[in-house]
C-alpha cells in the first residue's frame, strides 16, 4: 500500500489552525462555490488516491462536499494496481503499448471483474459512507458506452499500427443514464468497460472514458487525479498551465511520453470541445480536489484550447 508520509504532518498543522483561519479559508472558497454552482464536473479517480485507505476517504469526502454544495459530480475510475494485482495471483504479467494496456481475452475477463466489480463497488462504498448517494454504471447500462477495437498508431512511425487486443475506441457515449441519476441527486460512478455492435466487452483507457464524457455533458471542468504534481517539464518543474502548442512541443521532444499520452490527449480533446478548463492535478495530496477547484492557488496544471 502506498504511504504517504506527509498525510499524518499535514493534519497535525490543520489541528492548529485557529477558528479565524478556518472561517477566512471558508470565504475564499465562497465565490469558487458560487461560480460552479450547477455546473457538472467530471471527475477521472486513478493512481495512488485509489490504493491508500486515507486518501480514499479524503477523496470520497471532497466527491460528497462538492456534490453537496451544488456541483454535479461524476465519478470515472480506472484500476490498473488492482488489474496488476489480480494478473499477478494468476501468474500473468500486464503489458503496456504507449501507455495503454494489451487487453487478450484472459486479461479481459479480469478487467471486467476488477473494474465492474471489486473497484465500483469500493468507491460506491466509500461515497455512500461519507454521506453520498452513489450508483455504478459500466458502458453496458443503458447501453452508455459503444466501441469499435482500438488499432494504436504507433507515435514514431503513423505507418505502423499496433493490435492490443481488447481496447476499445469510443464511437458513441449516450449520457442519457447519467444526467437521469443526476436530476435525481445520485453520484454516477463509471466503469471504463465499453461494448461494441456484439456485445463482446472491451477495455477503456478510464482518462479517454472521463474526457468523452466530459465533452458530450458540456462539463465545466475535466480533473484528473493521478501519481505527480501535474505536467512535468523536463527539468521535473511543475507547469501550472498548458495550451495546445506547448503540448505539441512537450509531446515532440520526449518530455511526455508512457501513460501520459493518453492522458493528455483526452485532456486535450475534451479542452477542444467546450470544456472550460482540464486539471491534472496530484492525487497523493489529500483533498487536492477541494484545493483546486475552492481556493485561489489552485494545485496541479490547468491545460485549455
Amino acid at each position: 500500500m502506498f504511504v504517504n508520509t506527509d498525510v499524518k504532518e499535514l493534519y497535525e498543522q490543520i489541528a492548529t489552525i485557529s477558528p479565524n483561519l478556518k472561517a477566512g479559508i471558508l470565504a475564499e472558497a465562497l465565490p469558487h462555490i458560487r461560480r460552479l454552482q450547477g455546473k457538472t464536473i467530471v471527475v477521472k479517480y486513478g493512481g495512488n488516491a485509489m490504493t491508500d485507505e486515507y486518501l480514499q476517504q479524503c477523496f470520497a469526502r471532497d466527491v460528497v462536499l462538492l456534490k453537496l454544495v451544488g456541483l454535479q459530480v461524476i465519478v470515472v475510475h480506472g484500476g490498473g494496481p488492482q488489474i496488476e494485482n489480480a494478473l499477478s495471483r494468476m501468474g500473468k504479467k500486464g503489458e503496456f503499448v504507449q501507455g495503454m494496456r494489451v487487453t487478450d481475452k484472459e486479461t479481459m475477463v479480469v478487467v471486467e471483474a476488477v473494474l465492474g466489480g471489486q473497484v465500483q463497488g469500493q468507491i460506491v462504498g466509500l461515497i455512500n459512507h461519507a454521506g453520498g448517494s452513489a450508483v455504478g454504471l459500466s458502458g453496458r447500462d443503458a447501453n452508455m458506452i459503444r466501441v469499435k477495437k482500438l488499432m494504436l498508431q504507433d507515435t514514431h512511425d503513423a505507418s505502423v499500427q499496433h493490435d492490443i487486443g481488447q481496447v476499445g475506441d469510443v464511437t458513441h457515449i449516450d449520457p442519457s443514464a447519467v444526467t437521469a441519476l443526476l436530476k435525481g441527486g445520485f453520484i454516477p460512478v463509471v466503469s471504463p468497460i465499453g461494448f461494441d455492435e456484439h456485445n463482446h466487452a472491451y477495455n477503456i483507457n478510464a482518462d479517454v472514458v472521463a474526457g468523452e464524457l466530459a465533452r458530450v455533458l458540456n462539463a465545466e471542468k475535466l480533473v484528473m487525479l493521478t501519481n505527480i504534481k501535474g505536467v512535468l517539464n523536463k527539468d521535473g518543474e511543475l507547469m501550472s498551465e498548458l495550451n495546445n502548442a506547448q503540448i505539441d512541443d512537450l509531446i515532440a521532444d520526449g518530455t511526455l511520453s508512457g501513460g501520459m499520452l493518453p492522458k493528455i490527449a483526452s485532456a486535450l480533446d475534451a479542452a477542444k470541445s467546450g470544456v472550460n478548463a482540464v486539471h491534472i492535478i496530484d492525487g497523493r495530496v489529500p483533498h487536492c480536489m477541494l484545493l483546486e477547484m475552492l481556493t485561489d492557488t489552485g494545485v496541479g496544471t490547468m491545460i485549455t484550447q
